[in-house]
This record gives C-alpha cells, structure tokens and sequence, in this order.
C-alpha cells in the first residue's frame, strides 16, 4: 500500500511510464524522443561494499534516437546530500547499462524545485569535471487542470496535477474533475490513482473531499484489493483470498511471476505469512523478493 506522497509522487510513473514522457515533453518542453517501449528496472544501486543506494524509480525507454534511462527522483525537501548521490546514481547507471540516464525530480514544493533545477558542478572554477542538471516536476510547471475534459483526455496527468497541487488553493475544483475522469478508465487502474492522490493530499480538508468524492462513486481511499480481500474470504476462505491477492499484487505492478511462485503461494495456507508476502508484493522489484529472509 502507498502510504507516503514519496512514494506516490514516483510510483505514478510505474503506474504508467508514457506519463513521464508526456510531461518531459508537454510541461518541461524536453524533445525526448517518442519510445517504443518503456520498462522498469531493479532500483537496487547497492555495490560490494555494505552502502545501499537506491533510486526511487528507473525505467528504460527505447527511442529511435537510442535507449535512455530514465531516474525518477521524489523530493519533498531539500538536501544537499544529493549534490553527491545524484552524480553517482548517473554515473553508475550509465557504467552498468551503457545508456544515457537521464535525472527527472519530482517535487510538490516550489522552493524544492528551485533547489533541485540548480546544476550540480563537480571540480573547480572554469572548468567542471561533471556536471548534472536535473529536469524538475513541480507546482510551477505541472499544469492545473480543473476541466472535466481535460481530465479526461490524459487522466494520468489529471492525476499529477492533483498530487502536485492538491495543497493548494485549487484542491477542490482539481479533485473534482479528477474524480469524473476517474469514471471514464477501468476501475483497477482508477482505484491505484485514488490511493496515490490520496497519500499526496497534505491539507486536512482537501484530503476529506476527495474521500468523500471516492466514496460518492465507489472508490474507497484504501486499496482495492484490501476490500476485494475481504469480499473474497468469506466465499473461498481466509488463506486462498490472500493468496490471490499477492499474486494480484505483483500482476498489478507488472512483475512477471514465475510458476514456481505462484504455486509457492497458492499452496500457503499460513494467513499471517500471506500477509507478509503481501505486504513485500507492494514494494518488490522481482517475484522472489516476496521470500526474502526465508
């Protein structure tokens, strides 16, 4: 389950990947080139040595002009220990995989976003051995989008702007149109938008309107599945139903699940590790992360 905006202010992209280009395209003016196709990779950049270095998402996008990886960055403060993490992240991704990275920072902070614009210049005066400039996601570039056909045109990108503006002025007219559009896609891919709006909404009271707006028309702010869970238990029993929902889960995410995993998990019949493993298929990169530590 998304619980924090860090995670959902990345996650979005992962829910849909073309969303990242649109707006390296439309909001940043960025001529990326139009890709073929777009997966997600380990974000795992640990090395030998025991310091874990993680990027938040990172995805490979196949272009005509080449292959590109694209490293999504949620930033929700300022902190100068990036000016050192940045750097290494591209530089090691381009070491491991031979393409150009490319560092997109995702922030609902106008100050952050200043911040995070500023090119990062390793080495002296006139004459820099790297340098690294961000392209920035924020408040004063992500559109405000409070027309139902708009929304309704691009929801994934209604659904950025609700994240990134839902703390401001603006919140109730954004959620409002954001919550007709929502009608108009499949309702699995509605309800992983509503919980990624839901945990960017800091203000009390915009966050109660739009549970009040999901509630109007079905979408509960909690996940789906966790009410599928339920309704599922009382018919197939407790054990099979989260079962089914960890391989859910994972099929959610786009992680392909190999037939010795599923039949691992639909021979449990442990609730409580069930739902360890369910909780683990939220946050995994593979398949086999779900048995970590067994």
């Amino acid at each position: 389950m998304v619980g924090s905006s860090h995670e959902a202010l990345h996650r979005i992209f992962q829910k849909d990947p073309a969303l990242l280009t649109r707006a390296l395209q439309r909001v940043l003016h960025v001529p990326f080139p139009e890709p073929h196709e777009i997966a997600a990779l380990n974000v795992d950049l640990t090395e030998t040595e025991p310091v874990e270095r993680r990027v938040d998402t990172l995805l490979r996008a196949e272009t005509d002009e080449g292959t590109y990886l694209l490293v999504v960055e949620s930033q929700g403060k300022v902190d100068d220990r990036k000016r050192g993490s940045w750097p290494y992240y591209l530089s090691y991704l381009y070491e491991k995989y031979r393409c150009e990275p490319v560092l997109i920072v995702i922030t609902q902070n106008s100050g952050t976003a200043r911040w995070a614009a500023q090119p990062i210049r390793l080495g002296f005066p006139g004459w820099h051995s790297l340098t690294v400039r961000p392209l920035v996601l924020g408040p004063d570039n992500v559109p405000v989008i409070t027309d139902e056909r708009q929304a309704e045109q691009d929801v994934p990108l209604a659904v950025l702007s609700a994240m990134t503006h839902g703390r401001g002025p603006q919140a109730a007219p954004i959620l409002e149109s954001l919550a007709t559009a929502l009608k108009t896609i499949d309702p699995d891919s509605a309800a992983v938008f509503v919980q990624f709006v839901d945990s960017c909404l800091a203000d009390p009271q915009a966050k109660q309107m739009w549970r009040d707006l999901m509630t109007a028309i079905q979408y509960f702010w909690r996940h789906p599945l966790a009410e599928q869970v339920r309704e599922e238990g009382r018919e197939q029993g407790r054990a099979q139903a989260k079962a089914e929902m960890v391989l859910r889960v994972l099929e959610w995410r786009g992680i392909p699940v190999p037939e010795h995993v599923a039949e691992r998990v639909s021979a449990c019949e442990d609730a409580d590790r069930l739902e360890m493993w369910a909780q683990r298929a939220v946050g995994a990169t593979c398949a086999e992360d779900l048995f970590v530590e067994e």
